[in-house]
């Protein structure tokens, strides 16, 4: 019996097919007849696959296959790629690609004019909160596929801009869903930590998919703060704001006492929807109180819900004027003790820094080469002057080069129409 093992991957047997998955967050399934008609064509053996303890087997004693089978696997993988939580197709983005990083909201980096840079290796997220502002999830109606970036690409770009930038920044882990499920995470934090303009590196997250494990591995790479998504403290209430009825609120608020006890400075991060989860507020105060969040930076960072035009929109939800929510939190500072509550850019060492310089004007024409699909129907993502642009409304597939007028051009995210 051969025993094939590849960096990162375990094996699942589907029945007609392998399941590879790649670093916990990534699968590829192969169909077996496949597999094996692809070793008798090539050593003329009639084999058999499967998985045993998560290693693919052949029944065959002939030592080529191993290095054989493990260079087709690892040649098709970039094409079968799919994310594990949403099983939506990945397009894996690395350096001979030439995709720019800067221009686009789903993936890469983004500069908003102060010393925070937002960085965006992923998209996609394992849960559906019925509230998201970009209709992401396992039960998305709207996104179509997600991206992948490769860690030492995206880090080429990131020193690219940090040299621009300046020093003491804070690099932030975020994106259109949730940063956990990018496979290159603890590698990430390393790189950002020995990066000497970086002061400190803080992480958005909803906490189900931390372990003591991989808490214990972020703490050591160097991740200073985690802004936790905890919407309401009632089991079945956080279910249905999560969207998802596997939600694991216990073992959400485990994970965030975890980060605290390895090192890691937590900020409980609530969406309020009046009327749903407002009553919790001062509950959400205790368990920070609790757990002893806030130690570098605010504890709590309340946030206002607000509709978005491609996000989920409940009509369970009462919009409330930001002047009120900003009064009702003044309130809450002043019943709790809890401070601060309305949080301002200081409380964080935000600071003003210059942008980095727009690539384009609004209403300017440009030629652009159409390099990747977006996330939604009719959107396509072209590249011009080292940045990206996205593409509403058009039909043109990649290699098309087609005219573009730039419609927006705010914080450096390049949104266009094709002439």
């Amino acid at each position: 019996m051969i025993e094939v093992r590849l960096p990162h991957v375990t094996f699942e047997d589907l029945g007609d097919s392998i399941r590879l998955i790649w670093r916990e967050t990534l699968y590829a399934d192969f169909p077996k007849r496949e597999l094996e008609r692809v070793i008798q064509k090539k050593y003329r053996v009639s084999p058999e696959v499967w998985v045993r303890d998560g290693v693919l087997v052949v029944n065959t004693d002939y030592k080529k296959i191993e290095g054989f089978i493990a260079l087709y696997l690892q040649s098709n993988l970039g094409s079968l790629l799919r994310n594990r939580y949403t099983n939506r197709k990945v397009i894996y983005i690395h350096e001979a690609m030439e995709i720019p990083l800067l221009g686009y909201n789903a993936f890469g980096l983004i500069d908003r004019g102060t010393n925070l840079i937002q960085i965006r290796g992923v998209s996609g997220c394992n849960l559906s909160c019925i509230f998201c502002s970009v209709d992401e999830g396992p039960y998305s109606r709207t996104r179509k596929l997600d991206y992948v970036v490769d860690v030492d690409y995206l880090m080429k770009w990131f020193d690219d801009i940090a040299r621009i930038k300046g020093k003491d920044l804070e690099a932030h882990l975020d994106g259109q869903g949730e940063p956990l499920i990018y496979p290159f995470r603890v590698e990430l934090v390393q790189a950002l930590r020995e990066h000497p303009n970086v002061s400190v590196i803080s992480m958005q997250s909803n906490g189900t998919l931390l372990n003591d494990k991989l808490v214990e591995e972020l703490a050591e790479a160097g991740l200073d703060r985690v802004n936790l998504s905890i919407h309401s403290l009632d089991p079945d209430k956080a279910k249905m704001l999560m969207g998802m009825k596997n939600y694991n609120l216990e073992h959400v608020l485990e994970m965030a006492e975890a980060l605290v006890n390895a090192g890691i400075d937590v900020l409980i991060a609530p969406v309020i929807i009046f009327g749903i989860n407002d009553d919790e507020a001062e509950a959400f105060i205790e368990f920070a109180r609790k757990i002893g969040a806030g130690k570098r930076w605010p504890a709590l960072g309340f946030q206002n819900y607000i509709p978005y035009k491609f996000g989920r929109n409940p009509v369970i939800a009462k919009t409330v004027p930001f002047k009120e929510f900003y009064a009702w939190l003044r309130r809450l500072e002043e019943k709790t003790g809890m401070r601060p509550l309305v949080l301002k850019p200081s409380h964080f060492g935000m600071e003003k820094r210059e942008f980095l310089p727009l690539a384009f004007r609004p209403g300017e024409v440009v030629k652009a080469e159409v390099v990747l699909p977006g996330r939604i129907e009719g959107e396509m993502l072209a590249k011009a002057r080292n940045r990206l642009i996205e593409v509403v409304g058009t039909k043109a597939e990649v290699g098309d080069r087609i005219k573009v007028r730039i419609v927006r051009t705010r914080h450096g995210i390049y949104i266009g129409t094709e002439v």
